[in-house]
């Protein structure tokens, strides 16, 4: 009987989020490139949403609209990422982000900040800025470890980002990565995926700039991604 719940539950929230799904391929299409189809990412979109729907939980303290927005971009991120239209200068440079990023806060205990990856990098803020402005720009955030040396392939020993998001757990950790980011990048985040405001608007509110706000959501896509390393980089 529980279970019946249970499902009826998530069946009710797929139902009621569908028109996410659609809003979220729309705010996207017109930042990727032509050739991206509009039906594509609502398709897998929709696939990220019964993902998110089926693996939800609150007590980790997202909201269902945060956590499901990132899953269902993420799903649509990972279509448009086998054609690998990003420059690969800006996938390495992300890595090296993440890693950054992963040690600071391994060694400190605490978020890093912009100033402390720049120093750890050995890059100028402004060049470190860049980066983030590129990463956000581009969309190329996904939960799996490709890089230029080492692609995912089908049939490999490497595991594709679709075992990795089956894994046990998996969901949990995502969940509390979002509800543990810094305030101002769970603001953006909220903004962005829940309320669905663009750059310019979410400076509005912030009272920052357009540019501020795109290298607050580049960071936080990335914090992300090396705060779950130990699920896409086993």
């Amino acid at each position: 009987m529980y279970a019946e719940v249970q499902k009826q539950q998530r069946d009710q929230r797929i139902l009621d989020h569908i028109g996410l799904v659609k809003r979220i391929a729309y705010h996207l299409l017109h930042r990727l490139p032509a050739s991206i189809q509009v039906d594509d990412l609502i398709q897998a979109g929709t696939i990220g949403l019964m993902e998110a729907s089926k693996h939800y939980d609150a007590s980790q303290g997202a909201s269902f609209e945060t956590y499901a927005g990132i899953r269902i971009r993420g799903a649509m991120l990972d279509e448009v990422r086998q054609g690998d239209w990003a420059p690969r200068s800006v996938h390495r440079k992300m890595r090296q982000v993440s890693e950054a990023i992963r040690e600071i806060e391994h060694r400190t205990g605490r978020d890093a900040k912009d100033a402390d990856v720049a120093q750890q990098m050995g890059i100028s803020l402004n060049d470190y800025h860049d980066i983030m402005r590129d990463s956000a720009a581009a969309r190329v955030f996904s939960l799996d470890a490709e890089d230029e040396e080492h692609p995912l392939q089908i049939g490999s020993d490497e595991r594709e980002p679709s075992s990795v998001l089956q894994e046990e757990g998996f969901e949990q950790a995502l969940a509390k990565c979002i509800a543990d980011l810094p305030e101002r990048e769970q603001l953006v985040m909220s903004l962005y995926y829940n309320d669905e405001l663009n750059l310019k608007e979410i400076g509005l509110v912030m009272e920052i700039s357009e540019s501020r706000v795109c290298q607050i959501h580049g960071q936080a896509l990335i914090r992300i991604r090396a705060r779950l390393s130990d699920w896409t980089l086993k």
